[in-house]
């Protein structure tokens, strides 16, 4: 299998895909979405109720050091009730590569108490072939591996969390506070040039 706009993660409940299967009313009838989760601001047909599907989003851009890790319990339980009342969700980002496998990878995380680095390898399974995953084969390295450092940092914090952090959650805060420091650092540096 190799990466397509769309792919089943757990068949015929939950899919992975890019902004193109999010704005493709053949792509979401042929696999019957009833619930969209949007990782970001690009604007989709879901995001009117007219449209009858249950939208869920998620404004965290694709950038650096962008904090989905608090984003992570609202959209797990988004995705689980909609699977338990026989919906069928998409977890959407702009290329279905980081922010929404995250958020795929929380729900595995999540559903199927597992760690990080295994829900990363379901993903990357279910998923085929990536363009990373291409040179994970080649040089024998676990896919998530290669997943962007800082998400893959959430997800392990999401576990350590007990699948719930919180803006009171010790370890979240601990991790917020080292973010808002780099960031303020990057700042200084960047007034400095």
């Amino acid at each position: 299998m190799v990466w397509r706009n769309i792919n089943a993660v757990i068949d015929g409940k939950l899919y992975l895909g890019t902004i193109d299967a999010a704005i493709s009313p053949r792509t979401l009838a042929d696999r019957r979405i009833t619930h969209i989760v949007s990782v970001g601001s690009e604007p989709i047909p879901a995001d009117n109720p007219a449209s009858g599907i249950h939208h869920l989003r998620i404004r965290v851009e694709d950038v650096d050091y962008a904090d989905l890790l608090i984003h992570l319990p609202t959209a797990c339980r988004f995705i689980h009730e909609a699977i338990n009342s026989g919906g069928v969700v998409l977890v959407h980002c702009v290329q279905g590569l980081s922010r929404s496998a995250t958020v795929v990878a929380a729900y595995l995380m999540y559903s199927r108490r597992i760690e990080a680095s295994e829900a990363m390898e379901i993903h990357a399974s279910k998923c085929g072939l990536s363009q990373a995953s291409k040179y994970a084969v080649l040089y024998d390295i676990p896919v998530w591996h290669l997943s962007d450092p800082v998400l893959q940092e959430q997800l392990v914090l999401f576990g350590l969390c007990q699948y719930n952090p919180s803006p009171r959650e010790g370890i979240y805060v601990r991790w917020r506070q080292k973010i808002d420091r780099y960031l303020q650092n990057q700042q200084v540096q960047g007034s400095h040039r």
